[in-house]
């Protein structure tokens, strides 16, 4: 909805859908939650795609904050979308819920694609989803500082991204 989400109505998405109204009823719960939806796949879509494109050298935890430096690119023209969005999830209980399964995820999104740049991974090995827990976290601390505080979210979550540290596994 290039108007945001505010101008958005039902029948608008279900008609750029091309599905009935209560078609779109079956599957989401509000034009919150079709939203959310959709943004949310093409974000982990955009994170995952963007780590996977970092040089094979890089470390995981490097991948992942080079991926997100990435991203950062161009983020002022979505600025405002996003915090509309962010806010929007923040005043109803039921998108506050749905949030947290969309973390969920997120970090395993990021845990899978992070996998293969650990060395000496095993089947039982905590780093990646403890990588995919910790992106997360550092996603969504720097969205509420800069919900609350202003600045950029691309330097938040960048300076949260770069506090992370992995350790090997102890056998």
């Amino acid at each position: 909805m290039a108007d945001g989400l505010a101008a958005a109505t039902v029948d608008r998405i279900a008609a750029e859908a091309d599905v009935a109204r209560a078609t779109f009823f079956r599957h989401f719960e509000s034009k919150e939650f079709a939203v959310a939806e959709g943004i949310t796949a093409i974000w982990i879509a955009a994170i995952t795609d963007a780590v996977r494109r970092q040089p094979t050298e890089l470390s995981a935890m490097d991948a992942l904050a080079a991926a997100c430096q990435e991203l950062a690119i161009g983020f002022e023209v979505i600025a405002d979308q996003i915090a509309d969005l962010e806010r929007q999830t923040r005043e109803s209980m039921s998108l506050r819920a749905w949030t947290l399964l969309c973390y969920l995820s997120f970090e395993t999104a990021i845990a899978e694609t992070i996998a293969p740049r650990l060395p000496d991974l095993t089947v039982d090995d905590p780093r990646p989803r403890m990588i995919g827990a910790l992106a997360m976290a550092s996603f969504r601390i720097s969205l509420d500082d800069w919900l609350r505080d202003g600045g950029s979210l691309p330097d938040r979550i960048h300076r949260a991204v770069r506090c992370m540290a992995l350790s090997p596994t102890q056998k």
